[in-house]
């Protein structure tokens, strides 16, 4: 899969690690960077290598609710009876981009919520299941915010990783300017199939968790919380709120993609270091002093995995 994408897409290693780890575990993305960075491409030269269902969303001011799930539509059939019919929205699919979705109101964005979690869309009195495996990625200018919604808290907790795409170095700049101004067309080939996925997810998620690696991502989170007895003295003054048990469990689902990506059957301390940021980043909100002082959510982040122990290894004395 990085072989096929790397024809396309140049640099941005932690972004498709990322992103392939998400889709691995079955969870879904928040990609946040300044416009031009290649985020849509990024996510439809994805859809492009897997042989799977891909649409894409311009999210929009004047979006609707029923633009996303889809709507209900008076037909008359043979007999001259007049009955509703329900016309499948672009959700149904298996990879959905959901483009700039800060530029629509609170109203449509929660119109994925249902989807999101349960993977299924209600209409009027009927439950429809959507096609498996299902991932929303979506893309979010982080500079412009004027006409923007920002995200409720409750949809930016769906999002198993909040990742940031930063500017190239300038190696990388310049191989983008040689290879997108040459004219050149690269053909890329389908990888992977969506019953494919589906097994890697189940093989993934039977990657062993070992209970020391469980009660040092549980002490990760809970020192996150400023109410929290264990969380450190510099979380109490600087943040707000912190992550709820969801982070826990994607922290562990994310360490598994690193370790089944890394050839490894088991999860290592350092695989949840790995992905804590892109997990955590979204999951809380610092203060005034914490702004005052400099200090972002990703500074904050940095600081935990430095200072949280690894649960000691117990040891076993003969009786």
């Amino acid at each position: 899969m990085k072989r096929e994408l790397a024809k396309v897409i140049i640099g941005q290693n932690e972004v498709i690690d990322q992103i392939l780890s998400a889709i691995f575990t079955g969870g879904h993305c928040l990609l946040v960077g300044v416009p031009g960075l290649a985020k849509t491409l990024v996510v439809s030269t994805i859809a492009r290598i897997l042989d799977v269902e891909f649409h894409r969303i311009q999210f929009t001011p004047d979006l609707m609710p029923s633009d996303i799930t889809g709507t209900n539509v008076l037909e008359e059939n043979e007999d001259g009876r007049r009955e509703f019919r329900f016309v499948k929205g672009p959700v149904f699919t298996n990879i959905l981009l959901a483009d700039e979705i800060n530029r629509t109101p609170p109203k449509t964005q929660a119109a994925l919520l249902q989807a999101m979690q349960e993977h299924e869309v209600t209409a009027g009195q009927t439950t429809f299941d959507l096609p498996e495996p299902f991932f929303v990625i979506a893309t979010q200018n982080p500079i412009e915010q004027e006409g923007t919604y920002p995200l409720p808290e409750a949809q930016l907790d769906r999002f198993m990783f909040n990742i940031k795409v930063d500017y190239p170095n300038q190696e990388e700049e310049e191989q983008i300017l040689t290879s997108t101004t040459s004219g050149k067309t690269h053909e890329i080939r389908k990888v992977l199939s969506s019953k494919a996925i589906m097994y890697l997810q189940k093989q993934i998620g039977m990657i062993e968790c070992s209970p020391l690696t469980i009660k040092y991502v549980a002490r990760l989170v809970r020192a996150t919380r400023p109410g929290d007895e264990t969380s450190p003295k510099f979380v109490k003054e600087l943040v707000d709120w912190g992550a709820g048990p969801r982070a826990g469990q994607y922290l562990i689902a994310g360490a598994k993609a690193q370790a089944a990506m890394d050839g490894r059957p088991s999860v290592a301390m350092e695989d949840v270091r790995k992905v804590a940021i892109p997990a955590l980043r979204h999951r809380i909100s610092t203060n005034f002093q914490a702004q005052a002082e400099g200090m972002t959510t990703d500074d904050v982040i940095h600081r935990l995995v430095e200072e949280v122990p690894e649960p000691n290894i117990p040891k076993y004395e003969k009786s």
